[in-house]
């Protein structure tokens, strides 16, 4: 075929070679990719001739080679590259490294759930609706951040691509909302590095009320461990070992987070069954489940408004239920890591690791949570005085702590220390992750050209976020770090409560990105369901039975599905959309606190700016003008992931009885079984 343009009018930086679905080119395909021929229909149904698409084709390898750059498709597409599902240009030294395993994954998901939210806010939770229902509601609000990791999950199994928060809103729903929740994302990680910072000087002001020592008749005068050292001297030390972590090649930053992520798991556990075994063992005798019974309840019987008034019965329970789950949600961010770390794992395919990992995360984020949250409360009443907490934004510090308060009841020593030092490992642990998450997402915001101003610094700013040492974009860490410094401001003597707006702007900014994710998935489903059908024109080849297989969520070796995932994905979206609205809404009774409103809304404030540039950047000033924006080849890049393992992790397939003697069957069903639950234990 006769070459179309020359060299001067397509530059060689901007020849590259596209790859529809279905065509194998062993230049772009890791080893054992599988492949299928072009199409075998008569050229008269074919959706696409070489002419229209640009390509000339070898039958020998059944590849197709791009002549030229592709014009587009329709008037929103824009150039894109294989690997990143972005328009940056790839260069060797913009990508990132694949050298994490589906461990290292699982357990940086885990240790960046695990900071902060569970040991200083389960207590908080209680007190709000009581021992029984703070437990449900820790459950409840894990089946919306499930079903949004769900989401994100199976289009990330599907299309591997960097940046996965800002690739799928940008493809599904909109461009200039896939870079609002990029930006979002990347908003909500850098507060959290700071909240984590703030948090761990408040840990430093350990300091017990002796009056409840006294109370509780414990057998040291005092509990405190309170330095005299300045919060900015532990600011700037913790800081620098968050950085630190940062800075190393991620294979190692995977190693250590799998040790402590272990860690961290191994003591919610011991928690666990240290709040189970001082409750059986009495060392106060006050009966089985004495705090669900009388002066006690099982769930709180009232709540009490900013403005001390008191609303009793079912309304009073409903109210505290939600404000508990408003609670519970910024212990439980960080299940889209598993997403996140997709572009720098390199087993995706073989070990399933979106999957698995998705799975893994939210089933041991919701058991354990929900289990140390049931078991502390059979020892902490939920009028206990140092978990009561009746302002609207707050987080505590160390002696409001439900599991310190634990021990203290029962009038036991050491316990106390141990819990307050270990929160101060998990917060560096946990804040450590946020500036891993920040600075990927900074990274992928970087390789997409459009998301910035078209302005020489701000380009040459791009170009250096965007450039990677060892696979470790190195300057999207330090640049993300720097916001991070935030947490000097634990040195204001009102830190509780800018640490509390610091965690709801949080929450909520992430709150609105599930929204935008779930939301992505269901116009992901419809075109995937389309695409099975043969009912699209958005796949080339689509007339080939091979290729739609590939979108067949029917078909066994389709990488991610779970069953009733778009009822889940509407159900998320609902879900993260009150939670938006409603989070902040004892600010609107008098007397109205302005700080904690703009804490509570100001997020949906930024996606409306960042998203209103993005239109007036696109289409102009006028808002009559604008339109939808999404790429017209959504489902191509990059080929679709199959999953290779037989049989797939993660399921148990024993062998039946006549296949083999009993004998060797058993032995051979106990190896599966050892198998089966070892993917899911590691």
């Amino acid at each position: 075929m006769e070459q179309v343009g020359s060299a001067k009018e397509f530059p060689s930086q901007n020849i590259i070679s596209r790859r529809p679905v279905g065509i194998a080119m062993s230049s772009l395909v890791s080893p054992g990719t599988p492949s299928y021929p072009p199409s075998t229909y008569p050229p008269s149904i074919h959706p696409a001739s070489p002419e229209q698409d640009n390509v000339s084709q070898s039958h020998v390898g059944h590849s197709i080679t791009l002549l030229r750059t592709p014009e587009r498709l329709g008037p929103y597409s824009q150039p894109y590259s294989l690997e990143d599902g972005g328009n940056a240009a790839i260069q060797p030294g913009n990508q990132l490294s694949a050298e994490l395993t589906e461990r290292h994954v699982n357990m940086m998901a885990f240790s960046q759930c695990v900071g902060i939210g569970l040991f200083l806010q389960a207590g908080r939770v209680i007190y709000l609706a009581g021992p029984g229902l703070g437990a449900i509601a820790y459950i409840v609000t894990g089946t919306v951040l499930w079903s949004c990791a769900a989401c994100l999950g199976e289009m990330t199994a599907l299309f591997p691509v960097k940046g996965p928060i800002i690739e799928f809103p940008r493809r599904f729903l909109d461009e200039s909302l896939g870079y609002t929740a990029g930006w979002m994302t990347w908003f909500s990680w850098i507060v959290l590095v700071a909240a984590e910072l703030v948090a761990i000087t408040h840990i430093f002001q350990f300091r017990y009320p002796q009056k409840h020592l006294q109370a509780a008749r414990y057998p040291d005068p005092t509990l405190e461990f309170y330095p005299s050292a300045s919060p900015a001297v532990y600011v700037l030390c913790f800081f620098l070992i968050m950085l630190t972590f940062n800075m190393l090649p991620v294979r190692w930053f995977g190693r250590l987070e799998y040790i402590f992520g272990t860690i961290k798991m191994l003591f919610i556990i011991a928690l666990i069954l240290f709040n189970v075994i001082i409750h059986i063992q009495q060392p106060v005798k006050r009966g089985a489940f004495w705090t669900y019974n009388e002066p006690y309840s099982f769930a709180a019987r009232n709540m009490t408004l900013p403005n001390k008034d008191v609303v009793q019965g079912d309304a009073g329970r409903l109210l505290g239920v939600w404000e508990a789950m408003t609670t519970c949600l910024f212990g439980m961010i960080g299940f889209e890591t598993i997403a996140i770390t997709a572009a720098e794992n390199k087993d995706l395919r073989t070990e399933e690791t979106v999957k698995i990992g998705t799975r893994k995360i939210s089933l041991r984020i919701i058991t354990l949570y929900t289990l140390a949250t049931f078991t502390v409360g059979l020892n902490v009443p939920y009028t206990y005085p140092t978990i009561e907490d009746n302002a609207v934004i707050s987080f505590g510090f160390g002696q409001n702590s439900a599991f310190v308060a634990s021990p203290v009841i029962n009038r036991l020593r050491v316990w106390p220390y141990i819990v307050n030092d270990f929160i101060i490992f998990s917060a560096t642990t946990a804040g450590a992750n946020g500036l891993y998450n920040a600075s990927r997402t900074l990274h992928a915001l970087a390789s997409i050209h459009e998301v910035w101003p078209n302005w020489g610094p701000v380009q040459a700013l791009r170009r250096r976020l965007e450039r990677t040492n060892y696979g470790v974009p190195h300057a999207a860490v330090v640049l993300s770090a720097c916001f991070g410094l935030m947490g000097f401001l634990a040195c204001n003597p009102d830190s509780q409560k800018i640490l509390g707006r610091m965690v709801r702007c949080c929450v909520v900014s992430m709150m609105i990105t599930y929204g935008l994710v779930a939301a992505s998935f269901i116009e992901f489903y419809k075109s995937v369901e389309g695409a099975a059908a043969g009912q699209t024109m958005e796949v080339v080849d689509i007339y080939n039975p091979l290729v739609r297989q590939l979108y067949d969520r029917s078909n066994p070796r389709y990488p991610y599905r779970s069953h009733g995932q778009c009822l889940r994905a509407y159900y998320a979206v609902l879900a993260c959309s009150l939670f938006v609205i409603f989070n902040g809404w004892r600010t609107f009774i008098s007397p109205v606190n302005i700080k904690d409103f703009f804490g509570c809304y100001i997020a949906i404030l930024l996606m409306a700016m960042i998203s209103t540039m993005y239109q007036i950047k696109f289409w102009g000033w006028d808002p009559r003008k604008w339109r939808r924006r999404v790429s017209d080849n959504r489902l191509e890049r990059p080929q679709p992931m199959t999953a290779d393992s037989v049989p797939r992790r993660g399921q148990l397939t024993l062998v039946a009885a006549g296949e083999m003697a009993d004998g060797p069957r058993r032995v051979e069903n106990i190896r599966r079984f050892g198998r089966w639950l070892l993917v899911w234990l590691k």
